[in-house]
C-alpha cells in the first residue's frame, strides 16, 4: 500500500510500548494494538515504519510481521503453538549423522556434538543420536524437558525461536540461540554443514548461494527478534 503517514513514534503503554504513525496507534492485521514488550524491540519496529519509502512493503519489515504473529496468533494458541515448535525434539536435525565420508562425519560431530553437550547438560537429558535418515525415538523425559523449554518462552520470543526451529531443522539449535547465548553465525554455520560439504563437492549456482544468504539473514533476523524481546 502507499505510505500514508510522516512520523514514526513509539508511546510507553501500560504493558508495553506502542507505535504510532503520525499520531495514531498502528494495530496489527486482526486490529489489536501493535505493542511490544522491550524499548530495543519497539525502536526495531519503528525503524522498519521509518525505512518505507512511497509504498510500504511488508516483506523488508521482519520484525513488525513477527510482532504481529505474536499478537495475533500466538497469545491466544500459546500452548498449542509451543507444542508444535515442541515437536522438533522428535526428530532434531543434529540426532541424524551422515554414515560417510569420514570427513563429513567429522564436521557433524564437532560442531553437532558440542550444541547437543550442552543441551544435555543445560535441560539434563540425553539423546538418541543415529546414522542415516530412518527416525530413531527421543527418550519421554527428554521430549517433556525440552517441551517444557518452548512453553516457558513468552509469545514474542516463541515467534522468533519458531522460525530458528524451523530452518534448521533443530530444536536444540534454537534453544541453544535463545536460552544458551551461543554465538547465531557459529550456530547457523552448524545447521548448514551438509549444504557446505555438497557445495565442495559438486559447486553451488547463484540460485543456490541467493537462497543461502536468504535462509542466514532470516535466522540472524529471528535470534536478534528474540534477543530483543527480552532486552
Amino acid at each position: 500500500m502507499k505510505r500514508f503517514y510522516k512520523d514514526v513514534t513509539i508511546v510507553a503503554e501500560e504493558g508495553g510500548f506502542a507505535i504510532r504513525l503520525d499520531g495514531r496507534p498502528v494495530r496489527t492485521p486482526a486490529r489489536a494494538l501493535l505493542a511490544l514488550p522491550t524499548q530495543a524491540l519497539a525502536d526495531a519496529v519503528a525503524q522498519e515504519w521509518r525505512a518505507q519509502g512511497e509504498t510500504v512493503d511488508p516483506g523488508s519489515m521482519p520484525c513488525t510481521g513477527l510482532a504481529n504473529a505474536a499478537i495475533d496468533h500466538i497469545v491466544p494458541n500459546r500452548e498449542s503453538f509451543a507444542a508444535d515448535i515442541a515437536r522438533y525434539a522428535q526428530s532434531d536435525l543434529l540426532c541424524y549423522r551422515a554414515d560417510g565420508p569420514d570427513t563429513l562425519v567429522a564436521r557433524q560431530a564437532a560442531a553437532w556434538g558440542p550444541l547437543l553437550d550442552w543441551a544435555r547438560a543445560r535441560y539434563d537429558v540425553t539423546f538418541a543420536v543415529t546414522q542415516g535418515i530412518l527416525p530413531v525415538p527421543q527418550p519421554d523425559e527428554t521430549i517433556a524437558r525440552l517441551s517444557a523449554a518452548v512453553v516457558a518462552c513468552d509469545p514474542f520470543v516463541l515467534a522468533g525461536l519458531s522460525t530458528l526451529v524451523t530452518l534448521s531443522g533443530s530444536l536444540v539449535c534454537g534453544l541453544a540461540v535463545v536460552a544458551g547465548g551461543h554465538d547465531i553465525d557459529a550456530v547457523w554455520q552448524a545447521v548448514e554443514i551438509d549444504e557446505a560439504w555438497q557445495a565442495e563437492q559438486w559447486g553451488e549456482d547463484d540460485e543456490a548461494i541467493a537462497r543461502s544468504a536468504r535462509r542466514a539473514a532470516d535466522f540472524s533476523m529471528a535470534g536478534a527478534f528474540c534477543a530483543m524481546s527480552r532486552a
